[in-house]
């Protein structure tokens, strides 16, 4: 018999790319990733803070994605900051490639989840670097619509 697919809301969100960076765009792939890496990413352990993908030749690399080690982990245990490779379709790649050449634009992990197979699922942004005053913006943004809402309570 078949075995029913775990089901594991463990979801890693990378918080500061919305505040540094403006998204364009966003694709979803695949990671290929290790026994004891999904086993730490379930349990809710992993930073995308310091991520970023890079396109080398035909594929797209996950660097700076810190998974610690497993805990209940063996001497195989897998290295924190390894380079990760990300699935992506051949013509999905050719399609971003151009796109990365302009300047300032970079691919950025925005959430780590797994989907209802179980599998690994890594959300990319296609975004372009916040100046300090395009930041003071959203801020401002940010805190006028607060207090909007807060008025709107009190009435």
């Amino acid at each position: 018999m078949a075995k029913k697919a775990q089901k594991s809301h463990a979801t890693i969100n990378n918080r500061k790319a919305g505040f540094r960076f403006e998204i364009i765009e966003q694709i979803e792939c695949g990671i290929m990733l290790r026994g004891t890496e999904v086993k730490a990413l379930r349990s809710g352990q992993g930073s995308l803070e310091e991520a970023f993908a890079r396109v080398q030749g035909a594929e797209i690399w996950l660097r700076g994605f810190h998974i610690p080690h497993y805990e209940h982990g063996n001497v195989r245990n897998h290295e924190p900051l390894r380079p990760r490779k990300l699935l992506l379709h051949k013509r999905e790649i050719a399609k971003l490639a151009p796109k990365l050449t302009l300047r300032g634009l970079t691919l950025v992990p925005l959430k780590l989840y797994f989907n209802e197979r179980g599998l690994a699922k890594v959300t990319l942004g296609l975004a372009k670097g916040k100046t300090h005053g395009d930041k003071r913006q959203d801020m401002k943004a940010h805190d006028a619509k607060r207090e909007m809402d807060r008025a709107m309570r009190r009435r």
